[in-house]
């Protein structure tokens, strides 16, 4: 290798670095034995604050589900857990039916036709959506209309993902929702809303759905798929394009991540659509098989070419997301949505009583509600957080100016009834 690239040694690779930092003195501590190290680590880790420390009540897009120990059975497996891309279906077949069988339930959830393997995030899942919006429309309607109530990070990461498109992003400047009709015309390739909503709110989107396409738009809808275990899927009110955070599904929160971003679409789009799609044959033998299909060879290695350059999945955690999907089945979803619902609806109920605490408003909500406070959030927050050991909810006066010293309060399965009386009696000491 060294005479095909003309050097005469492995000295000569390094000329270009400068001699006086080629090997640096490096300051370390002297080496630990295996026990030793152990012990340091597990110190470390003890500094840590979890959700499995403390009661949490801090949702806004992370959740604190429970994670069934099938989930980290099925993916500590060797084969799963060093698998990445499938390019292979001949030596690839669980791989590629684990992701198989992931779509399907997606599709099933969302009440689409056709899924992808999945993208890194909710976000980027939703910044995916506007580039295929785009392409549906052969790039000649550049207008995407987004709801105020979209997840912030979410429409932060779309104006980032598309910068330099060309495109006319309008709908979220100010805090109100209402107008998003008024917004579409025939430039407007998609109208983007969350259900529920980021304030945790549920409404009838149909009307929306049906003005959206009426101006030649796609609708997509961002979702929690916790809550469709309950909910009408978005395929059922007219949603073209259904993406969201799949974390809830038996990820955890593992310290932000690693998560994963489910993209469905109807099957007209299947081929605007980026990531991957898995798709069920039948082999020489007459067998069952999977492979890759829908795949575009550009997305992989012709940038210049591909309507999106997302080519990679966040495989391991789309398989702890079947495996979660799997495990609970359609009646254990629906239990786990209706968990999270009545506890909610308890919590926030209590909450209403506290004199100096309010409700924003009565519309109906999933499991996340806003209480508009007597004092900063944050004060709260540290209160609750040093006095009580837990963890309130997110601060909304940091995206939305006119909900100054309002909390945004996320409740799950995981939260039991003395954890939210405990919380309830905390900001009761708030006021008093």
């Amino acid at each position: 290798m060294l005479a095909a690239i003309g050097a005469r040694s492995i000295k000569d690779l390094f000329d270009d670095v400068p001699e006086r930092v080629r090997f640096p003195e490096l300051d370390l501590p002297a080496a630990l034995a295996e026990l030793d190290t152990r012990w340091e680590l597990e110190s470390l880790a003890g500094s840590n604050l979890t959700a499995s420390d403390c009661a949490c009540f801090l949702g806004a897009g992370a959740y604190n589900h429970f994670v069934p120990s099938v989930v980290d059975a099925v993916l500590n497996r060797g084969e799963f857990y060093t698998a990445y891309t499938p390019y292979q279906p001949e030596i690839s077949q669980g791989t590629l039916q684990a992701i198989f069988e992931y779509q399907t339930m997606i599709c099933d959830l969302t009440g689409m036709s056709v899924s992808n393997a999945s993208h890194y995030d909710g976000a980027t899942a939703t910044a995916e959506a506007v580039i295929t919006a785009i392409n549906v429309h052969r790039l000649k309607r550049r207008k995407v209309v987004v709801s105020p109530f979209v997840h912030p990070e979410y429409r932060a990461v779309v104006r980032t993902y598309t910068q330099g498109m060309g495109l006319t992003i309008v709908g979220d400047e100010n805090g109100g929702s209402a107008g998003l009709t008024d917004l579409l015309d025939e430039e407007t390739a998609c109208l983007i809303v969350q259900y529920p909503d980021f304030l945790g709110r549920v409404e009838d989107l149909s009307g929306l759905a049906e003005a959206t396409h009426a101006a030649g738009a796609l609708f997509v809808v961002v979702t929690d798929p916790i809550a469709l275990g309950m909910l009408k899927p978005p395929g059922e009110f007219g949603a073209d394009i259904v993406v969201g955070e799949g974390q809830g599904l038996g990820a955890g929160l593992n310290f932000g991540g690693p998560y994963l971003g489910f993209f469905a679409s109807r099957k007209k789009y299947a081929r605007k659509m980026a990531g991957r799609v898995v798709g069920q044959t039948v082999d020489a033998a007459g067998e069952r098989g999977f492979v890759l299909t829908l795949s575009t060879r550009e997305q992989h290695i012709r940038r210049e070419r591909a309507t999106s350059n997302i080519c990679s999945n966040q495989g391991l955690v789309v398989l702890a997301a079947a495996v979660y999907m799997a495990a609970l089945g359609k009646s254990g979803m629906r239990q786990v949505a209706e968990l999270c619902y009545h506890k909610a609806h308890y919590a926030q109920q209590r909450i209403g009583e506290i004199n100096g605490f309010s409700l924003l408003d009565d519309k109906p909500f999933f499991k996340e509600f806003v209480v508009r406070c007597p004092e900063p959030v944050q004060r709260i927050n540290d209160y609750l957080l040093d006095e009580w050991d837990i963890i309130g909810g997110y601060d909304l006066g940091l995206d939305y100016a006119h909900l100054q010293d309002h909390m945004l309060l996320c409740v799950t399965e995981m939260n039991s009834r003395d954890e939210i009386d405990a919380l309830v009696e905390a900001l009761g000491e708030v006021t008093s």
